[in-house]
C-alpha cells in the first residue's frame, strides 16, 4: 500500500479512495472563467482541479481560486522557483513541478522549504519528454528510464525534507506508461497519480486511457487519476468515472447494462438505453439497470439486474430480477420503463 498525502484536507493514497482529478483550460488569472469550469468538473465529479501557472498574474489568482472552489486545487509550474514560491503562499494545496527544470540546486531547496513550511504535497514525475539524458543513454526510452527519471527528481526533494511526495511517469504508448507503473509500484511506496500522457481526442484518448489505467486499477495500482483528453475536461471526469466503475473501484453507482442489438432486435433499444445512462450518470446507489434488445435472451442475460425491459414486435416486457411483471407497447415503452426506473431508484 502507498503511503498517504492530504490535499486540502482529502487524504490521497495509503487505502482512500482512487481520486480523480482534471485540469483547466482557462487562462488561470481570468478568476471566473476558471471558477466557472470549476464548477462544472465538479458537478461532474471531479475531486482535484489542476491549473496551470504560466506568469505572475496566474500565481496570484490562486488565492482568490481557492477562497470559491469547491475542491482543492493543484498549481502546476515549470522553470520558475519564483511562482512555484508565490503559488504555495497565495494558497496552493499541492503543486506539480520537475525539479530538474526549476533552477538548480538552490531554486529546489526554496521551494521544497516553501512546501515544508506550509504543509503541502508536491507532484513530481517523468514522462518521455522529459527523461534526464543521463538515463536515456542508459536504458534507452524505457520503463526503466522512466522510473529512474522521477525517482531522481524525487531524491532531489526528500535531500530537503519533503516527504508528501506523489509521483507520475507518463508515456503516450500504453504498454511503456503500464510497465513503468508497475515497475515503479515495486520500487517505491509513494502515492501514484496515473495516466497515459497526450492520449489524444476524444475518441482514442478514452480508448488508450481506459486500456492503460484499467490495466493499472485491475493490479491495485493508482491513487489518482487523469484522463487525459483533447477535449473540454468535464469529458475527462465522465470518462474517469466510467473507468473507474469498469474496474469495480465504485461502488454507489447505477450500472446500465444494454445488449448491442442484432437483426433480432424490432424496436429502438439503442435510444433508450442511452437516455436511461445519461438519466442515471449521477445517481449514487447502487442498482442495476438492463435495457435489452429482444425477449430471446433478455431477461436471462439480466437476471441479476434490478430491473430491466426487453422488445418485441410492437411491445415490450419490463422485468424484475431476471422475471417479467408487466408488458407494454412499444409505443408506451419509453414512458412506463421511466416509471419503473424513478421508482427502483427511490426504493433503499
Amino acid at each position: 500500500m502507498s503511503r498517504q498525502v492530504i490535499v486540502g484536507g482529502l487524504a490521497l493514497g495509503g487505502g482512500a479512495p482512487v481520486r480523480v482529478q482534471s485540469m483547466t483550460t482557462t487562462p488561470t488569472a481570468d478568476v471566473e472563467a476558471t471558477l466557472a469550469q470549476f464548477s462544472r468538473l465538479y458537478e461532474a465529479g471531479c475531486e482535484i482541479v489542476r491549473v496551470a501557472v504560466r506568469d505572475e498574474g496566474d500565481a496570484s489568482a490562486i488565492r482568490a481560486l481557492k477562497d470559491r472552489s469547491p475542491m482543492p486545487v493543484v498549481a502546476d509550474i515549470h522553470f520558475s522557483a519564483d511562482l512555484a514560491v508565490l503559488a504555495v503562499e497565495c494558497g496552493a494545496d499541492k503543486i506539480r513541478i520537475n525539479p530538474g527544470n526549476i533552477g538548480g540546486e538552490e531554486q529546489v531547496r526554496r521551494v521544497a522549504d516553501c512546501v515544508r513550511a506550509h504543509h503541502i504535497p508536491v507532484r513530481v514525475g517523468a514522462n518521455t519528454g522529459s527523461i534526464e539524458r543521463e538515463h536515456l543513454a542508459k536504458y534507452g526510452r524505457s520503463a526503466e528510464a522512466l522510473v529512474e527519471s522521477a525517482l531522481h527528481n524525487v531524491r532531489q526533494l526528500e535531500r530537503y525534507g519533503v516527504e508528501d511526495i506523489v509521483v507520475s511517469v507518463k508515456a503516450s504508448s500504453v504498454p511503456l506508461t503500464v510497465e513503468a507503473y508497475r515497475l515503479m509500484a515495486r520500487k517505491a511506496d509513494l502515492p501514484l497519480h496515473v495516466g497515459v500522457t497526450e492520449a489524444g481526442t476524444r475518441e482514442s484518448g478514452i480508448v488508450k486511457s481506459s486500456v492503460g489505467i484499467g490495466a493499472l486499477l485491475l493490479d491495485g495500482i493508482g491513487d489518482t487519476i487523469r484522463v487525459s483528453l483533447t477535449d473540454d475536461p468535464v469529458e475527462e471526469i465522465y470518462a474517469a468515472k466510467r473507468i473507474l466503475r469498469a474496474c469495480g473501484r465504485e461502488k454507489d453507482f447505477v450500472e446500465v447494462i444494454s445488449c448491442p442489438t442484432c437483426g433480432r432486435c424490432e424496436w429502438n433499444s439503442m435510444a433508450l438505453a442511452q437516455k436511461v445512462e445519461k438519466f442515471t450518470f449521477g445517481v449514487k446507489k447502487s442498482k442495476k439497470i438492463a435495457v435489452m434488445g429482444c425477449v430471446v435472451n433478455g431477461p436471462g442475460e439480466a437476471r441479476g439486474c434490478d430491473i430491466g425491459i426487453a422488445g418485441g414486435k410492437g411491445k415490450c416486457v419490463l422485468f424484475k430480477k431476471g422475471e417479467p411483471v408487466a408488458t407494454v407497447s412499444s409505443e408506451r415503452a419509453e414512458e412506463e420503463f421511466f416509471a419503473a426506473v424513478r421508482e427502483c431508484l427511490e426504493e433503499e
